[in-house]
């Protein structure tokens, strides 16, 4: 019999990317990009992120900023596959998570100068959140879903399977920026800095209870066995009958019923419970440059981050699996990002902007070099409009357009990323004249990505999945200067 569970856990360690930017990067750092994602060349304190050489062009004095974010998002992977029919009737199954993050907080801060600013930030500039599959994934179930014919091509007739498999997985990438930008002069601002990065990763999951009807229920039925226990019992009563053979003489019986415990203890292994609980860390930096330029009703900016070299170690407290052993390294780096942008002033109370990324992807190792299989890096195409409805109040709307370099070999259901596109809106008060408000709701829109195998595991079977996703989020922010 194949092995049944073990390849489906190596999807343990696959990222669960969930906010807005390219595959492992968040850029939605501030209520200001939900409020309109084209922040590339703000000179507001969000720019500690989005624009940090832009930070020159603030007042003087000191600038704080409070954000918080509450994310939901569900991923949703339809997969047809025949022998599903064995666990419920239904050759398609919908394997779909929860992932939400009630409390998203970052914090910019910044103190300018006449020539010189210091700016940081502190944020989840990667992964984000967790993600729980209640009922397990399609690649655990479609090798269970296999032993109905698997038993019955060696003897033992089966129509149906049962399997108890339940997923989890967390994954933040903590991001700690700090930087400085000089005025060059009137115009031309320049920015040197760097962001600590502390990944922090957590997976459980379990593969038990595999069943199979192949007892009859004396009814002319058949009923559900744990096929463990049942195989167990085959190797016990297979090893009793071959020593008595033994005793009996009877050598060559002897030697057949002894194969036959082997084989059967060999099933009872495969069949039986699987169980993983492992925690992650890794710490990585990544260095930053930016410069921004100011003319007229024109503002330019732009910033490169460099790519972030890091491992992450396996901390496993339970691996039945024997693919994460303790103390292994993992490659996971932080692809390199190409940012920039430009707003412009149409009128004193209405400003437009876009803005451009660019992740390389292909350049940053994954595990087992996943970064091979895309086709290209990540591209992001922004814009947005924000106008002043009266001296204290201001409303703001926006889009992002994200392309992957996906490809077949590169989705799995633990993890995948789908193309989108983004739109956010929300509104900006004054308070007072040292005090501002943000409110915004920022929502995705997730295309279908159809992969479709059509020989599944040489059983010569098709398996189609369809990816997709839903996210939302909403948040609130405060800007204080002073």
């Amino acid at each position: 019999m194949k092995k049944l569970i073990l390849a489906a856990f190596l999807l343990l360690s696959a990222s669960t990317a969930l906010q807005a930017g390219g595959l492992l990067t968040n850029t939605n750092q501030t209520i200001a990009f939900l409020r309109n994602p084209a922040r590339e060349a703000s000179l507001e304190i969000d720019a500690a992120y989005s624009n940090p050489a832009g930070i020159q062009f603030l007042e003087k004095g000191f600038h704080f900023s409070l954000n918080i974010q509450n994310v939901y998002q569900e991923r949703k992977i339809n997969t047809t596959f025949a022998p599903y029919a064995g666990f419920g009737g239904s050759d398609t199954k919908l394997f779909n998570a929860t992932t939400s993050v009630p409390v998203l907080p970052s914090i910019q801060a910044a103190y300018v100068t006449d020539k010189w600013a210091i700016s940081g930030s502190i944020a989840i500039t990667g992964g984000g959140g967790k993600a729980t599959f209640n009922n397990g994934l399609g690649s655990f179930e479609s090798q269970v879903s296999l032993i109905p014919a698997l038993l019955s091509q060696n003897g033992i007739p089966a129509t149906q399977y049962s399997v108890d498999s339940y997923i989890f997985g967390r994954q933040y990438i903590i991001g700690a920026q700090i930087g400085a930008s000089y005025k060059v002069n009137d115009h031309l601002s320049v920015y040197a800095g760097g962001r600590m990065n502390y990944t922090t990763n957590s997976y459980y999951g379990y593969v038990k209870d595999i069943q199979a009807n192949i007892l009859s229920d004396g009814a002319g039925g058949t009923q559900m066995v744990n096929l463990s226990s049942y195989f167990t019992t085959v190797g016990e009563q297979a090893l009793t009958a071959a020593n008595s053979f033994k005793e009996a003489g009877d050598m060559a019986k002897y030697s057949e019923y002894l194969q036959k415990a082997g084989q059967a203890a060999a099933l009872a292994g495969q069949t039986a419970d699987k169980n993983l609980d492992c925690d992650q860390s890794g710490w990585g930096l990544t260095p930053i440059i930016g410069f921004d330029y100011k003319i007229g009703k024109f503002n330019f900016g732009a910033k490169y981050e460099f790519n972030t070299h890091m491992n992450i170690e396996n901390q496993t407290k339970v691996d039945d699996t024997g693919l994460f052993a303790d103390g292994v390294n993992t490659p996971h780096d932080i692809p390199a990002l190409l940012a920039f942008g430009a707003t412009y002033e149409i009128l004193p109370t209405l400003r437009i902007s876009a803005g451009y990324h660019h992740f390389f992807d292909k350049s940053a190792s994954m595990a087992s070099n996943k970064q091979e299989h895309l086709t290209k890096g990540t591209n992001e195409f922004l814009g947005g409009i924000e106008y002043d409805v009266c001296p204290w109040a201001q409303v703001s709307i926006g889009i992002q357009s994200t392309d992957y370099g996906l490809s077949d070999a590169y989705m799995n259901d633990m993890s995948f990323a789908t193309d989108s596109y983004s739109i956010g809106f929300g509104a900006g008060f004054m308070l007072s004249k040292a005090v501002k408000l943000n409110v915004a709701y920022f929502f995705t829109n997730y295309e279908h990505y159809n992969k479709t195998q059509a020989d599944f595991s040489g059983t010569g079977l098709p398996y189609q999945e369809d990816f997709t996703r839903d996210n939302k989020v909403v948040g609130v922010g405060v800007n204080y200067k002073f």
